[in-house]
């Protein structure tokens, strides 16, 4: 990742959620399966003006689908999942469907209500599905891609 590890003013490093390395890992599968390469390094749009690039841990082509690792890097925060694998496979979904989530090894599912998500669904908050949407939309529309993708999101 080219801008994590940057000190900020308290003399933390800066690092980077899940979410957006879901979001760097999806973008990149995506891209692949629409055009058979690989972004590497690859970037990604956040909130703040912020522009980050991730490197690619993993990449995997095959036919209808394309997985993407991005190694985690969570800066100085104190977060369990700091050098997870962070992997995204993404396929190709029914037309008219959107961008699905699924859960896959290391991402549970919400068992009970109460949190702004259905029961049932894969445990990933609104604000990464929403970026993993923008950006798929994005990358639909460079590639003359539908959007219609489902995306499995894994965490080892």
């Amino acid at each position: 990742m080219t801008e994590a590890g940057r000190e900020r003013s308290t003399g933390l490093r800066y690092g980077w959620t899940t979410g957006a390395c879901a979001t760097a890992a999806t973008t990149a599968a995506y891209t692949a399966l629409l055009t058979g390469e690989f972004p590497d390094p690859v970037r990604i749009d956040l909130p703040q003006d912020k522009h980050p690039s991730f490197a690619l841990a993993t990449e995997r082509l095959e036919a209808g689908a394309a997985t993407v690792g991005v190694v985690k890097d969570a800066g100085d925060d104190p977060d369990v999942t700091h050098g997870a694998l962070v992997s995204v496979r993404v396929t190709h979904g029914e037309p008219g469907s959107g961008v699905l989530f699924r859960a896959g090894e290391g991402v549970g599912t919400v068992t009970k209500p109460g949190l702004p998500l259905a029961v049932g669904e894969p445990a990933i908050n609104p604000m990464p599905r929403q970026f993993v949407r923008e950006h798929v939309a994005a990358v639909a529309a460079r590639h003359d891609g539908t959007g219609d993708v489902v995306v499995e999101v894994s965490v080892e």
